[in-house]
């Protein structure tokens, strides 16, 4: 008679999954790397002329979406399961009695590891201030959890650029480093509302049982199943709008109210995308067509940061914690981080 060993199948069950996420993996590189021919194959049996602009619009959106949509799986899932050592309480914990300075870079990096768009974000906030977390290292999180993401910069990275991604991920830390610092420096704890104020500090209940490897890929397939849930339409949508951009938009047209020469651009586009919203996955495949069509670098990822950091949504749900005066303060600091940004891409890449 045969003995249930609880040691052994779970090793088993954890062999399995990793075997089954490795040949994922495998034909994940497989199909990505015929998604140029597919496109060009799609575009020959239809009844366009080649190399018109709706051939070109159609070829930019049939090779894009299954390319942004691959790349979205990947990179949500590998962060899931980097995200199951991290639970919220988890965080709070880390950050909670951190003093100025290490606590923005380690709040920061923790918001580059969250899944948290500029919206949902916000009742994080409110938990990291139960805590006792600094009001300056709240504010480096909330800044970077929906700007510096691992889905923009994966994104940034597969559709334009190693270069632009990691200067992305520099320029934009930095905001919410210095942001977070310049805010905390303002000791400003007494502009938040009332009931805000009023929360006190809580013990903060950690997990004791560590995830087998089963259960953290497990995680993963759930933040894919959650996030790209979600936002698949968005990136659909967007992807739309950059083929027309791509394909019907003229050159010379875009290279003029966006380019780098037109030093007015920049402002306005942080103003034109404040009142929009959209994530990273959303955005960033309208990024890629207005680069290719000659906008300035700096220019568009000072829209992107507008769009994703400082939406109207995200600013409605702010002032339920923040008075006038505290909210007016975050967008002026983190909307001059996003100029410098612009300009400052636009002087290098230029």
């Amino acid at each position: 008679m045969s003995i249930w060993h609880p040691t052994v199948n779970a090793q088993t069950s954890s062999a399995r999954w990793i075997t089954a996420t490795i040949a994922a993996l495998v034909a994940w590189i497989l199909v990505y790397s015929q998604l140029v021919p597919f496109s060009d194959w799609v575009v020959t049996l239809l009844p366009v002329t080649a190399g018109s602009s709706l051939a070109e619009s159609i070829r930019f959106f049939v090779y894009d979406t299954p390319k942004v949509l691959m790349l979205l799986v990947l990179i949500v899932f590998a962060m899931g399961v980097v995200r199951s050592f991290f639970s919220p309480e988890k965080t709070r914990a880390l950050l909670a009695g951190r003093r100025q300075g290490i606590g923005n870079v380690l709040a920061s990096m923790l918001g580059i590891l969250t899944p948290f768009c500029s919206c949902s974000a916000v009742p994080m906030f409110i938990g990291f201030v139960s805590a006792g977390v600094p009001l300056g290292v709240t504010f480096s999180f909330l800044i970077a959890a929906p700007m510096v993401n691992e889905v923009a910069l994966v994104l940034l990275f597969g559709l334009i650029g190693w270069n632009v991604a990691l200067a992305y991920l520099g320029f934009g830390l930095a905001i919410a480093v210095v942001s977070g610092w310049i805010i905390g420096r303002f000791k400003l704890e007494h502009w938040l509302q009332p009931w805000v104020r009023d929360i006190r500090s809580g013990v903060v209940a950690l997990p004791t049982t560590a995830l087998s490897s089963a259960e953290r890929i497990h995680e993963g397939l759930v933040a894919v199943s959650d996030i790209v849930g979600r936002v698949w339409m968005w990136v659909i949508l967007g992807i739309a709008v950059g083929a027309v951009i791509h394909g019907y938009v003229p050159d010379d047209l875009l290279a003029s109210i966006m380019g780098r020469d037109a030093w007015w651009s920049v402002p306005a586009v942080v103003v034109m995308g404040i009142p929009m919203y959209s994530n990273a996955a959303g955005i960033i495949p309208v990024i890629e067509a207005l680069i290719e069509k000659g906008a300035a670098i700096g220019t568009v990822l000072a829209f992107m940061m507008a769009v994703i950091a400082l939406s109207l949504p995200e600013m409605i749900i702010l002032r339920k914690v923040l008075t006038i005066r505290l909210l007016a303060v975050f967008v002026a600091v983190v909307g001059s981080g996003i100029l410098a940004v612009g300009y400052l891409f636009n002087a290098l890449f230029g």
